[in-house]
């Protein structure tokens, strides 16, 4: 796991991206997050949720308990500030063959400016080993997110495919 808290610049914007005037190049640290970290966490998971389109219905005091169970068991999470502000977190779970990204969330006030990039970054090169498979799972519905983890270089391998319960039957 990283150490205490490390620093990690923001890749180098070119001149075709989009820049916003507000934006401010400072250093995200990230430290390791710890069960003290679960209600914090389960709020940030409520947003993802809400935002990737996801239909899971759990409220937040579920979601803290879940994260508890994950962090508690074969999970780790890394959560990243900036200039002290909490700005992104990531969930996985390293197996012997992979690493297994569950959740990736950059705060909303935040997105565009590439910490979402930087957090992936930190992780590939500081965090996990080189050795590994990397997955992750994305909505297929979720454009913005399947458009970004092709960006950061991840491509597809399996579409899961599903019949809900009280679908109409086959004709």
């Amino acid at each position: 796991m990283p150490p205490e808290k490390a620093e990690h610049r923001p890749r180098a914007r070119r001149e075709s991206d989009q820049i916003k005037p507000e934006l401010k190049f400072t250093l995200m640290t990230f430290r390791a997050a710890t069960v003290d970290d679960c209600p914090l966490l389960a709020e940030l998971n409520h947003q993802l949720i809400r935002d990737e389109g996801h239909r899971n219905r759990m409220t937040v005091p579920e979601l803290e308990q879940r994260m508890r169970g994950w962090l508690s068991g074969e999970y780790r999470a890394v959560v990243y500030e900036d200039g002290g502000e909490v700005v992104a977190y990531a969930l996985f779970r390293e197996q012997p063959e992979e690493i297994y990204l569950r959740q990736l969330f950059v705060v909303r006030h935040r997105r565009g400016q590439g910490l979402g990039r930087s957090a992936v970054e930190i992780l590939r090169s500081q965090v996990w080993p080189k050795t590994k498979r990397l997955t992750v799972d994305v909505l297929v519905a979720n454009t913005r997110g399947v458009a970004f983890w092709r960006e950061v270089g991840y491509t597809e391998y399996c579409l899961t495919l599903e019949i809900l319960p009280d679908s109409s039957p086959c004709v």
